[in-house]
């Protein structure tokens, strides 16, 4: 039987091959994912109260004897020492050296002090011939400094090269070491002086001043030469600038050393 003969009832539906997929479109999917729903921020974490401190134990007090503790004795505490100590005889060696050492000062200083009133006390043998025509002359040197003095009957003035003593030699120490052979025989206000000088310094100029006046003075009496050598006065200082020597800047100064 052909299709031709086939009316449209008895038509045969075709198979439907599509059908499971139309359904499929038609009805939606069961197993699909529902849509998302919107995300909703979450809330902030609560950070835990700090917990309650727990009570505190109860502290139990024990009464405690408040008598103070009594120091044990020490055998033989209250006995006195009898013992007497010899003062640096318990020094150590540097307080003993120093001790000493201000010991000896302290008899330097006596020695020198008894030194200047021996020189401060006048000679009273001086015996000097103060005629109206009496002269007495001499040298004085220091260093290169030279004095001739002549020694005459007066009242103490001095006359160093046409000028006072105060004038020629303002400083006061050069004047009383200037003054002091005359003072010691006791003629300081009994005779003048009169030097002419040349030569030196101030210093070494009162030094071959005072070397003359104790030479006259040995001229005017020569029972004076012990008294006056004993103080110094009739020896001259020997002490004078050494001379320069070749190759070194002074007497003894070099020049600096340079290894390169």
């Amino acid at each position: 039987m052909t299709d031709e003969n086939l009316t449209p009832d008895e038509e045969t539906p075709s198979p439907a091959p599509d059908a499971p997929a139309e359904a499929a479109a038609e009805t939606p999917a069961a197993d699909a994912p529902a849509p998302a729903a919107e995300e909703t921020p979450a809330a902030p974490e609560e950070t835990p109260a700090p917990a309650a401190p727990a009570p505190a134990a109860e502290v139990e007090y024990i009464d405690e004897d408040e008598t103070p503790r009594v120091k044990p004795a020490i055998p033989g505490m209250d006995l006195i020492p009898d013992l007497v100590t010899d003062g640096d005889q318990y020094l150590d060696a540097e307080a003993r050296a120093a001790a000493e050492a201000e010991a000896e000062e302290a008899a330097a200083r006596a020695a020198a002090a008894a030194e200047i009133d021996a020189e401060a006390t006048p000679i009273t043998d001086a015996a000097i011939d103060l005629a109206a025509g009496a002269r007495y002359t001499a040298t004085g040197k220091r260093k290169t400094a030279v004095a001739r003095v002549i020694l005459k009957p007066g009242t103490g003035e001095y006359l160093i090269n046409g000028k006072p003593l105060d004038v020629f030699f303002p400083r006061a120490t050069l004047g009383r070491i200037i003054r002091q052979p005359l003072e010691t025989v006791g003629y300081e206000n009994r005779m003048d002086v009169i030097a002419r000088m040349h030569g030196g310094g101030v210093a070494a100029q009162a030094g071959a001043l005072r070397h003359g006046i104790a030479r006259a003075l040995l001229e005017a009496d020569p029972n004076l030469r012990g008294e006056l050598k004993r103080r110094g006065f009739l020896t001259r200082d020997p002490r004078v600038k050494e001379r320069k020597k070749a190759g070194l800047k002074k007497a003894r100064k070099r020049p600096q050393f340079s290894k390169r």
